[in-house]
């Protein structure tokens, strides 16, 4: 046997699909952004610091935050805020 016939043997890709191996969960869309190196080391650590995970997952939860708080009254905000920092105090 020669060696193109050993490869074909072996790898058989006539069922194979085109496109992304892992689907994209439902609510979900996949894209590519460009963050600066800090930020994302930054989220990394994050990740790794819990024990492991996927940053993606805290990057997520941070843009929701953002989303949220920006809808929220000023009124809202600073009870927010004055509740932490006398929490905070003690």
């Amino acid at each position: 046997m020669r060696k193109g016939e050993a490869m074909k043997a072996q790898y058989d890709f006539r069922k194979g699909k085109r496109g992304a191996v892992v689907r994209v969960p439902r609510g979900k869309t996949r894209i590519t952004i460009r963050l600066d190196d800090d930020v994302l080391e930054w989220f990394r650590a994050q990740a790794e610091e819990a024990g492991g995970g996927n940053y993606q997952t805290l990057i997520n939860e941070a843009l929701k935050e953002y989303v949220e708080r920006r809808h929220e009254p000023l009124e809202v905000i600073l009870r927010r805020v004055v509740r932490e920092e006398l929490r905070a105090v003690g």
